[in-house]
């Protein structure tokens, strides 16, 4: 049988390639190969993955030899983030941040968020259709919100999204990537270096002002916050709105709102394989022998899709009310800020429909253009009318 190569590009918004359903029932921890050249093992059921994001012996250590990769020519060694940290030096660094993204701080930030997501609709209005949903709302509520929370000027928006979009895409040359990646990572480097003497309140000033922060490492933490801190949450909404919009509720009224941002997350999975993995020992999963060095990718898109965890799961159901989805991750890296992104996605849906009830696409679903090539999948664009 030939090895499967990864990653594997979606065909179609609404469903997965056609390789994991096949994998997740014949071969749920298969031996692919990634675009390196290199093997690694592509795990498909929904509780192997849990097992493999939970357990110790899978690493999320980026600097280990063999560490997989699914950009040719890239790896994750030049950088040192909590996404790369284990035990308990990754829960020191998640623990000193957390504060800023509990359920009780995101509350407080919903009227702000409210406000950003009021005003660029009004803008819309005014504008008049057709527009594209990804630049006029998609991508604006999740960048002003981390600016805001980071210190970061929005007027820089432009920049660092295209430099994000440039190192998300895989098929960018590594030269490419090599470039985008020194661009942002010089500019946040010249940003923290005005606020060690200049301090604001926002996260980045609120670090430093403990006296303890280490100048490389809150640089790393400045750019794994920007850059997925609007990346992924512009992509769920502008797919969520295409869900929404082929599969309308009879009603959405705020109280139904959460359970369908819930089902919006578990049914399009954006982050398919990005918590990659690294067994530290040899670890048997599903009968199958993981020995140590090998690189380990869980596929949230396919464990979100088991029907052994979710009943009729090709199916969009928005009062499912299903909240043990994987989408933002399991185990002690689970997504940072999934209050927030939770928090914007909840008000941006109820929002929009709410004031344009009669919002509609302008092209067919076929001429929508996804990011197929991308580590965060999404769309490029929206174009919307009503």
């Amino acid at each position: 049988m030939t090895t499967p190569e990864l990653p594997v590009a979606r065909t179609c918004p609404f469903a997965p390639p056609e390789l994991h359903p096949r994998l997740r029932e014949h071969e749920p921890v298969a031996r692919v190969r990634t675009p390196s050249g290199r093997s690694a093992w592509f795990v498909t059921r929904y509780s192997d993955v849990r097992t493999v994001l939970s357990d110790p012996r899978f690493s999320s250590d980026r600097a280990k030899p063999g560490f997989p990769s699914l950009s040719a020519g890239q790896t994750g060694e030049s950088m040192r983030t909590m996404l790369g940290m284990d035990a308990a030096e990754h829960q020191a660094a998640r623990g000193a941040v957390l504060g800023e993204f509990t359920l009780r701080r995101v509350a407080a930030l919903r009227p702000r968020i409210q406000e950003i997501v009021d005003g660029l609709v009004d803008d819309i209005l005014a504008a008049g259709g057709p527009v594209d949903l990804v630049e006029k709302l998609a991508l604006p509520v999740p960048s002003l919100m981390i600016c805001e929370l980071l210190g970061v000027p929005y007027a820089d928006h432009g920049f660092f999204q295209e430099s994000t979009a440039t190192l998300f895409a895989r098929e960018t040359p590594a030269e490419v990537s090599a470039a985008a990646f020194d661009r942002l990572y010089g500019y946040l480097g010249e940003l923290v270096k005005v606020k060690e003497t200049e301090p604001g309140d926002d996260l980045l000033s609120r670090r430093i002002s403990t006296g303890t922060h280490d100048h490389t490492y809150l640089v790393g933490l400045a750019f794994l916050l920007l850059a997925a801190g609007h990346e992924t949450t512009a992509n769920m909404i502008s797919l969520g709105v295409v869900g929404l919009l082929q599969n309308p509720p009879a009603a959405l009224p705020p109280s139904a709102v959460p359970d369908a941002v819930e089902e919006l997350l578990r049914y399009f999975s954006i982050t398919d394989t990005v918590p990659l993995r690294i067994a530290v020992e040899d670890v048997e999963v599903a009968g199958v022998t993981v020995k140590a060095g090998d690189g380990v990718l869980p596929s949230l898109y396919a464990a979100n899709w088991d029907p052994a965890a979710f009943s009729s799961p090709s199916e969009l159901d928005l009062t499912r009310g299903a909240r043990h989805h994987v989408a933002f991750g399991f185990g002690p890296h689970q997504c940072l800020g999934q209050n927030l992104a939770r928090a914007e996605l909840q008000i941006v849906f109820e929002t929009l429909f709410r004031r344009i009830p009669t919002l509609r696409l302008a092209v067919s679903v076929d001429d929508l253009a996804g990011k197929e090539k991308a580590s965060v999948y999404g769309l490029r664009r929206l174009p919307v009318s009503w």
